[in-house]
């Protein structure tokens, strides 16, 4: 990490922690999929750990992305969104009611993740069924609006492969996703991606991809040449297979004023490819309101071709701290900043 930055274990013995959200309170929620449960993590004591791990709801169905709006919580799970009443004092979750129903099931892509806009706009990302295919429902590889209510579905945006992450830009309102692309065209293709997600855009699968700069017809699916000229390029590409997963815009003030502002992402880590990426969190820089190219914050899950862990989730904490969870240790990771000479 740069110099200054301190990383330490905030909590541990997790099953499979995903997404992470912060309740009205302060309090960090995390989402763990595995187990059907949402847990809160309070550090009551303020000594930068969680104190226990609270259930917050249980016997859900692969819950992932999870956000806060009007002081009730929402839980993305496999095949729906709920709504819950949520009480931050008790950290308990209750009167669940169903917004969004019949979220197609099934495929590689399981996850669900959700953003609300500075609109109250419900963003809801599900992923394809497949590698390269043309799906029947069309809320598959696409990011869907709904009022909050799950009322008004809209097509957002499509052609998204897996936009496993979402995040609303805090001085534009503008939604961002991460995005990973097809597989089984080698190591260097096509690039995964993080993006800021127009509305109405078109971003390639299965008919093309972006590499390059470029929109690049795919093959496999017919490479409809039409579409791709339409193509909406991605903001950022990122090194084929990374697996970008979480992203974070980092609002707090406890970094140095260079970070304000940032967007912190979480790659993964790569499955198949044959000298393995990503297993990092990369800043994203952001200059007179344009991203630059991507610097690495946090390494060393991955060590002499050993790999301790797999980051998922991204968070700023109340306290300006960054949250990050591991999935493939069971951890979140608490980033704070130290002074030098402090």
């Amino acid at each position: 990490m740069p110099q200054g930055f301190v990383i330490q274990e905030f909590a541990a013995g997790l099953a499979g922690p995903r997404l992470l959200a912060v309740d009205p309170a302060g309090t960090l929620l995390v989402s763990l999929p595995r187990a059907g449960r949402v847990v809160a993590l309070p550090d009551g004591d303020g000594d930068g750990r969680a104190d226990r791990a609270l259930t917050v709801a249980d016997g859900l169905d692969l819950p992932h992305g999870l956000g806060f709006h009007a002081g009730r919580l929402y839980v993305a799970e496999t095949g729906r969104v709920r709504r819950f009443r949520y009480d931050p004092t008790t950290r308990t979750a209750s009167d669940p009611v169903v917004v969004v129903a019949g979220i197609p099931r099934g495929g590689g892509h399981w996850t669900r993740t959700l953003a609300f806009g500075p609109d109250g706009a419900l963003y809801l990302s599900v992923g394809s069924s497949c590698n390269v295919c043309r799906e029947a429902d069309p809320r598959r590889a696409a990011i869907t609006r709904y009022r909050a209510d799950g009322a008004d579905e809209r097509r957002f945006a499509t052609g998204l492969r897996n936009a496993v992450g979402l995040a609303i830009h805090p001085a534009t309102g503008a939604l961002w996703a991460t995005v990973n692309e097809r597989d089984w065209r080698g190591d260097e293709l096509p690039p995964d991606y993080v993006t800021e997600v127009r509305e109405g855009g078109f971003y390639g699968w299965p008919d093309c991809f972006a590499a390059g700069g470029r929109a690049v017809p795919d093959d496999e699916a017919g490479g409809d040449a039409g579409r791709c000229r339409g193509m909406a390029l991605p903001t950022l590409e990122i090194p084929a297979h990374s697996a970008p997963l979480g992203l974070a815009f980092y609002t707090g003030t406890a970094f140095p004023p260079e970070y304000r502002g940032s967007l912190f992402v979480a790659l993964h880590g790569s499955w198949n490819r044959s000298v393995p990426t990503g297993y990092k969190v990369v800043r994203v820089p952001f200059r007179d309101g344009r991203p630059g190219a991507p610097e690495d914050f946090v390494t060393g899950w991955l060590a002499g071709g050993a790999v301790t862990g797999r980051p998922v989730g991204l968070a700023v904490g109340a306290d300006g701290a960054l949250f990050v969870s591991d999935d493939g240790a069971g951890r979140v990771w608490r980033i704070t900043y130290r002074p030098p000479g402090r």
